[in-house]
């Protein structure tokens, strides 16, 4: 397959699947991107091959780069993460800390999280977006997750969801480390 042809089947899968993700329908990406609902049509069956100037407003109004809609993969994307390229976003001096694990953008953000809270240590969050919701796994020690002032218990083992859109605290009043997952979804910004 020629180079042009590859990336003009690339672009039209990716522009529909993006779309689609988002919720957008043709008229309303046309309306985002400035660009004709005829062209985003011949985008998506793979008949033109627009200008870069047209990719790069229908990329801005997906809020994906023109590499994500060029990109030749071929099914399912796959992304690994290796253990040394998770980020560490917390930590404390006795030992605490939140790395993100790893994360997607479909259909709004959604974020997975390996904790480790020290006995006596908590972690302060603001309330998120309405809509957002976080499910945690504690896999050691016991999490006492507060929501809105209100305090759960979490065993090792246990797990829990909440609306994540008031204020809430990680916190460990036990005598042994808490260690859990926790999965963050966002809604996709309007």
């Amino acid at each position: 397959m020629a180079d042009l042809d590859l990336l003009t089947r690339s672009l039209a899968r990716n522009v529909k699947r993006w779309r689609t993700e988002r919720g957008f329908t043709l008229d309303m990406l046309a309306a985002r991107a400035g660009v004709s609902r005829g062209m985003l049509i011949q985008i998506e069956q793979a008949r033109t091959n627009p200008s870069i100037g047209t990719i790069v407003k229908i990329g801005d109004a997906l809020g994906v780069s023109v590499p994500t809609l060029l990109d030749y993969e071929r099914g399912p994307n796959v992304r690994i993460v290796p253990a040394d390229r998770t980020v560490r976003l917390w930590h404390t001096e006795r030992g605490s800390y939140s790395r993100l694990l790893t994360g997607t953008e479909a259909l709004g953000p959604l974020e997975m999280w390996e904790w480790r809270l020290m006995p006596g240590e908590s972690s302060d969050s603001d309330p998120h977006p309405e809509g957002t919701v976080e499910l945690v796994h504690v896999t050691a020690g016991e999490l006492t997750l507060t929501v809105d002032g209100e305090d759960h218990r979490v065993p090792a083992g246990a797990s829990a969801s909440f609306e994540a859109n008031a204020p809430h605290v990680y916190g460990n009043a036990g005598d042994e480390p808490v260690e859990m997952i926790m999965t963050v979804s966002v809604p996709p910004a309007q």
